[in-house]
């Protein structure tokens, strides 16, 4: 899997709201009404992520969430990070 070209990372992120690119990654914060909510939440990633065996890196500070999504394996973004954002966007 080949990393994303600035062009082709740059027309993704115009397509996912709140995703950021920072460094080889794209990360988004996520704000829940409850530290309840926002468990409830990291569970569905998880499960999204062991679907996909493409897991991200997760913070969770109380009722925020930080998700950073990087294909390590080739120390960048790729499509394997854009389509696992798209699905959790969904959820």
């Amino acid at each position: 899997m080949a990393v994303l070209s600035e062009e082709e990372l740059a027309a993704a992120l115009a397509e996912l709201p709140g995703w950021q690119q920072e460094r080889d990654a794209i990360r988004r914060v996520f704000e829940f009404a409850s530290f309840r909510a926002a468990m409830k939440f990291v569970h569905r990633v998880a499960d999204l992520a062991e679907a996909r065996n493409h897991h991200p890196d997760i913070d969770v500070r109380y009722r925020q969430v930080v998700l950073r999504l990087s294909s390590h394996d080739v120390a960048g973004v790729t499509s394997r990070d854009i389509g696992l954002a798209r699905e959790i966007d969904r959820r």
